[in-house]
């Protein structure tokens, strides 16, 4: 074999190697995908807790104001008394709503004061994103209300007694709220304690 020949095929030899050998390196070298750090999962977490926390709340705010709607188709003498506590009810349910929780509207019979009042609530959760409306629909599937006792002051006092309820599970949910949502929902928890109050002992006064 010439001298030409050899160098030809010791050029082939090197080439061939190194073409073999390429593509490992490249793959070796090739970054996986990033883990999130911790400080990311942490965040992560929080996020969760804090979206269960308003749904949780919106949800019970929610339920109290389904019995008010019931108690209002069942006694209509009682709006006059019932109207402004179930407007706040409404307010508290919206504002505890805010930055992404939806739950789904109320299934009972609504006179036509809590009618219009509803009708201002659905118009404000729909504001929400599609996303968190679908988590919220999903998890608060929330009872229908009781039944309303036949006679009014019976009805008066079962619909204390769920607003000390509601009022109680706002309380509780204070230890692990984030500090502007545990400022609101203190705030929510006093009012409901405060119906509570005007529909039963109040309205004795």
């Amino acid at each position: 074999m010439t001298t030409t020949g050899r160098r030809a095929l010791l050029t082939a030899g090197i080439a061939a190697a190194a073409a073999t050998a390429l593509p490992g390196c490249t793959a070796a070298e090739e970054p996986g995908p990033r883990k999130p750090g911790a400080a990311e999962v942490e965040a992560a977490r929080v996020a969760r807790a804090e979206a269960a926390l308003r749904l949780r709340s919106v949800t019970a705010s929610r339920s109290l104001l389904e019995r008010y709607d019931a108690a209002l188709a069942a006694h209509p003498a009682l709006a006059p008394r019932l109207t402004p506590l179930r407007r706040s009810v409404a307010a508290h349910t919206k504002a505890l709503g805010e930055g992404g929780t939806t739950v789904r509207p109320a299934t009972a019979a609504p006179s036509p004061t809590a009618t219009a009042t509803a009708s201002a609530g659905a118009t404000a959760s729909a504001g929400a994103t599609a996303s968190a409306g679908a988590t919220a629909s999903a998890g608060a599937s929330a009872p229908s209300p009781a039944p309303v006792a036949a006679d009014p002051r019976t009805a008066l006092n079962e619909l204390a007694a769920a607003e000390r309820t509601t009022s109680d599970t706002h309380a509780a949910a204070l230890v692990t709220a984030p500090p502007e949502y545990a400022r609101l929902l203190a705030s929510v928890a006093a009012a409901g304690a405060a119906h509570a109050y005007l529909l039963t002992e109040g309205a004795r006064a």
